[in-house]
């Protein structure tokens, strides 16, 4: 008997490596987050509990250096990961298409969903504190799946319908666009911080 696992789902996992960057990442969401006051009020406005630069600022790599050294640290990252999921891209590379940073405060989600038009998308954890939300990832296919049972507790992940990533400060993560996701509760006391962004072809 022979069993094949068919149609991969790969999950990109690196590190910026360098403590000092990433403390001046911090510090430059954080005062963009004081400064930007269009982001604030979308923010409150759409329930989104803290803040995100998502709908008020498209700009972060011209606006402030450290944004403009993330972006070519993520263009590596990026890079290995079209290469691992072997995108035959004609000679060309992914570009990064947009970059916005997301403070959650404590209890704060961020509810299922894609990134459409966009080929990578990924995100950048700066701040972590313990018991932060994690990444929740979907299996793709669970819409599809009828009257499937449930998987065992014990099954191996890549059998899993949910797949729970819990970062470090300095994690990359990377998925294919397509890949429905979302951050669940957590029961932190500080602000999780991070910088998602989104790549085309």
């Amino acid at each position: 008997m022979t069993i094949r696992s068919l149609f991969a789902t790969r999950l990109y996992e690196g590190a910026l490596a360098d403590p000092d960057f990433v403390a001046e990442l911090e510090h430059s969401c954080r005062s963009l987050a004081e400064d930007d006051r269009a982001g604030r009020a979308w923010s409150k406005a759409h329930g989104y509990r803290g803040y995100t630069s998502y709908a008020s600022l498209d700009d972060l790599p011209q606006r402030d250096p450290v944004f403009g050294e993330l972006a070519r640290r993520l263009n590596r990252h990026v890079a290995a990961f079209a290469a691992a999921c072997a995108f035959d891209l004609g000679g060309s590379k992914l570009k990064l298409d947009s970059f916005w940073v997301n403070i959650l405060k404590p209890g704060g989600t961020h509810s299922g969903h894609i990134h459409p038009h966009s080929v990578v998308s990924g995100t950048v954890y700066v701040a972590v504190p313990p018991g932060a939300g994690p990444l929740k990832l979907e299996d793709p296919r669970l819409p599809l799946m009828m009257a499937a049972p449930t998987r065992t507790g014990d099954a191996p992940e890549d059998l899993q319908s949910f797949v729970y990533v819990a970062p470090a400060e300095g994690t990359v993560l990377l998925w294919e666009s397509w890949l429905r996701h979302e951050v669940p509760p957590g029961t932190a006391k500080d602000e999780r911080i991070s910088v998602s962004f989104n790549y085309r072809w």
